[in-house]
């Protein structure tokens, strides 16, 4: 699945994948076709046991994406039409995904509107060029941010905030979202990818077990009260716990040297636990 195809770029390196939507003429903008490429590359990734991080953003500098393209058959459908026909995994089959187990660090190169911020939304960490401009502009077209956006802003900023955009569509600054918790980190174009680097590299010096667990714990018991969450035994916690990785980590602590992590086949996707016997996710 390497290489470009449908206005998608896609490439496994190191353990790295990188999903790049690459439509620059439309400002990255997700067509049908390009939708359902993502989402085979996402499923690929799920299936995959090399890849430990995955790093998806949009070509150029302009933009990481602005949502649906409005000149598609998306904007053909009524608005009932495109509820009624909504993808359960959410915006480009990403931005409500609850099935993909390895960190997902947004790439913000530019604007992040409607569909591309609802993309944003659903990735676990996120760094923005200092130029980003982020929003959910729907409204201000008669359109509606059904795909995560009006579900997930309030549980990622204040709800003051969140509102504030959600009411008016404005769209909001890198730094503004940062200060609010949104953005981990901003820096300068020209060093946005060593920014994007250093947390890859954080990522990959940790235990891919003991990562696939915390996401997936995070993902699948998230909505629990936290003494019910930590007893969640979701499947990757399961094989961290029964994993070889905990003793590598501790024998390499101990000869002060790196640990030299073996990449594993991911667990098997049943339910959560006891606790949640549906694997409910939010």
């Amino acid at each position: 699945m390497s290489g470009l195809q449908d206005g998608v770029l896609y490439d496994v390196v190191g353990g790295v994948a990188r999903v790049t939507i690459d439509r620059p003429p439309v400002l990255n903008a997700v067509d049908g076709t390009t939708a359902e490429r993502l989402n085979a590359i996402w499923q690929s990734i799920e299936n995959d046991p090399e890849v430990r991080v995955v790093v998806l953003s949009g070509s150029g500098e302009r933009a990481f994406s602005v949502g649906a393209d409005m000149s598609q058959s998306a904007v053909e459908k009524t608005g009932l039409e495109y509820w009624a026909d909504m993808d359960p995994n959410g915006f480009g089959g990403f931005s409500l995904r609850g099935t993909l187990d390895v960190p997902v660090i947004a790439r913000v190169n530019g604007f992040a509107l409607g569909g591309g911020l609802e993309m944003v939304l659903g990735a676990d960490i996120v760094v923005a060029a200092d130029h980003a401009r982020l929003g959910l502009t729907e409204p201000r077209v008669g359109r509606l941010a059904l795909d995560g956006g009006i579900a997930l802003l309030p549980r990622k900023l204040p709800h003051n905030v969140a509102m504030g955009m959600l009411l008016t569509g404005r769209m909001a600054s890198a730094q503004e979202l940062h200060e609010h918790g949104l953005v981990n980190e901003v820096a300068p174009m020209d060093g946005l990818d060593a920014a994007v680097d250093r947390w890859i590299d954080q990522i990959l010096a940790c235990a891919p077990t003991s990562v696939r667990a915390v996401k997936q714990m995070v993902t699948r018991a998230g909505h629990l009260p936290a003494a019910e969450a930590r007893a969640a035994l979701v499947p990757a916690l399961s094989a961290s716990l029964q994993g070889d990785e905990q003793h590598e980590g501790v024998a390499a602590f101990q000869q002060k040297r790196s640990p030299a992590w073996v990449p594993s086949a991911p667990p098997s996707q049943p339910g959560v636990s006891a606790a949640d016997p549906n694997g409910a996710r939010e």
